[in-house]
């Protein structure tokens, strides 16, 4: 049997990087889009994202401190989700600098915003996918002890879906077709979805 490589987390890894988020990966990218309190739009992605339930469709973002995007949410009680590709890497990148929060993202990274229909926050207008959030739970994540982490998790009711048409084929959603991107591990490997990689399983009955 083979010696695996082991490590308490708490007491570090022992390795030239921390292998957790290249182990747990690729990452969808959550590109969240929010107004603060005086009305400036924020852009900024996360790789601790997912999809969570179909009904109520809930997404969710986790954030290491409490970021403007997270304490947008906060105040307003909604956001937008959009599909990161590689078309739009660049631009992602872009709105990830870490500036003050009276800078709009979206003018930082030289994207257009376009509007919502249920709520004020503003989409990526380039995008092929959006989805209108309103927030349903926000709250600090604990660990083994019960001691914060100083990480927030962030919840949101899927309200709305912005699907570009030409993602769709007979009615279907065709993953690969937008080229999604998705997080690695590093400081900057990512990922395209493409359809030349897909294989299909179904469950069994």
């Amino acid at each position: 049997m083979t010696e695996h490589h082991f490590y308490e987390p708490r007491h570090g890894h022992g390795l030239r990087h921390d292998p957790l988020n290249a182990i747990v990966g690729p990452r969808p990218i959550g590109w969240i889009g929010s107004l603060n309190a005086g009305g400036v739009r924020n852009l900024a992605p996360y790789s601790f994202f997912n999809l969570f339930t179909y009904r109520p469709p809930i997404v969710g973002f986790a954030s290491t401190e409490l970021k403007d995007s997270a304490a947008n949410i906060a105040a307003s009680g909604e956001f937008t989700w959009n599909l990161a590709t590689r078309d739009l890497a660049e631009g992602m990148n872009a709105s990830s600098a870490t500036v003050a929060a009276e800078i709009d993202e979206f003018d930082l990274a030289g994207l257009a915003a376009a509007p919502s229909r249920l709520i004020a926050a503003p989409r990526v207008a380039a995008s092929p996918v959006s989805f209108e959030c309103r927030l349903t739970q926000q709250f600090e994540l604990t660990d083994a002890e019960g001691a914060g982490t100083c990480a927030w998790m962030t919840f949101g009711e899927v309200v709305a879906i912005h699907i570009d048409p030409a993602m769709l084929e007979d009615g279907v959603y065709i993953t690969a077709r937008a080229r999604p991107i998705v997080r690695g591990g590093g400081a900057g490997e990512y990922f395209e979805i493409t359809g030349d990689r897909k294989f299909e399983m179904r469950r069994p009955r």
